[in-house]
């Protein structure tokens, strides 16, 4: 029988640089996930293929925002505040993902405080993050 999974080798990590993100469909489903209100009423499948997708979309960006921090100098001000944006992902992550609504809607609000992190620290300093 041969398995339906690929496994994807990238030793060098050049897949998170060279493959952007498709940040408006990602905005969409964090608006969407966080606009629940109660029970969404879909099966514990799909809350986990939900929480999956926004799982791997905030490691990618999660690696952008730390890309963007090594690119300042030690002592600044942002770069200390991304290196507890980041800090406070990996400890987010390292939780088992859930079929639930709160375990979907913790995972869109990591992926918007990642955005939210790395668009300030692009603001901080464009020039240097837009030039690497």
């Amino acid at each position: 029988m041969t398995d339906p999974h690929v496994v994807l080798y990238d030793p060098e990590g050049r897949l998170d640089i060279e493959l952007p993100l498709d940040r408006e469909l990602h905005k969409c489903l964090v608006k969407a996930v966080l606009g629940w209100t109660g029970d969404p009423a879909l099966p514990p499948a799909d809350l986990q293929q939900i929480a999956l997708l926004l799982t791997g979309t905030a490691r990618a960006v999660a690696a952008d925002v730390r890309r963007a921090a090594d690119l300042l100098p030690e002592d600044h001000a942002a770069r200390a505040l991304a290196d507890i944006v980041i800090e406070e992902a990996d400890r987010r992550l390292s939780v088992p993902l859930e079929g639930t609504a709160r375990c979907a809607q913790s995972r869109a609000r990591l992926v918007r405080a990642l955005y939210e992190r790395l668009d300030r620290l692009v603001a901080v300093a464009p020039q240097v993050l837009m030039a690497s």
